[in-house]
């Protein structure tokens, strides 16, 4: 009995430097989601305080040209596949990124603008 006791407190105890974590840690490079790998269906959020559940903060430009990614909506999921094309969804657990949409440009990663035509959609580079 004694001898599983001790057998079973050995087995018990292991030092902090030999713990495995079970999963991968998970970080960010730059706090935020590349406006350029956004694409797919997402789920635009209004409430500020669900921002650290959010890939990005956006805000929407009225100029195209002061925008970091056109983006052009899409009816159908399947054809959101390349940068600035999005499928706007109504259900958070269905989408590929969560985009928390401000009105105050200075909190904002970038800023997007909305387009008519597909062919428009996509990342300007700097």
């Amino acid at each position: 009995m004694l001898l599983t006791t001790f057998v079973s407190a050995l087995l018990w105890w292991q030092p902090a430097a030999a713990a495995v974590p079970l999963a991968p840690s998970v970080t960010q490079t730059g706090g935020y989601a590349d406006p350029c790998k956004l694409y797919g269906a997402i789920y635009l959020e209004r409430d500020p305080r669900r921002r650290g559940f959010c890939s990005a903060t956006v805000y929407v430009e009225q100029q195209e040209a002061f925008a970091n990614l056109v983006v052009f909506q899409e009816a159908n999921k399947l054809f959101a596949d390349k940068a600035g094309l999005w499928y706007i969804t109504d259900a958070r657990d269905f989408a590929d990124f969560t985009v928390l949409v401000t009105d105050n440009r200075s909190f904002a990663d970038f800023g997007i603008y909305y387009t008519k035509v597909r062919s428009f959609a996509g990342c300007r580079k700097d």
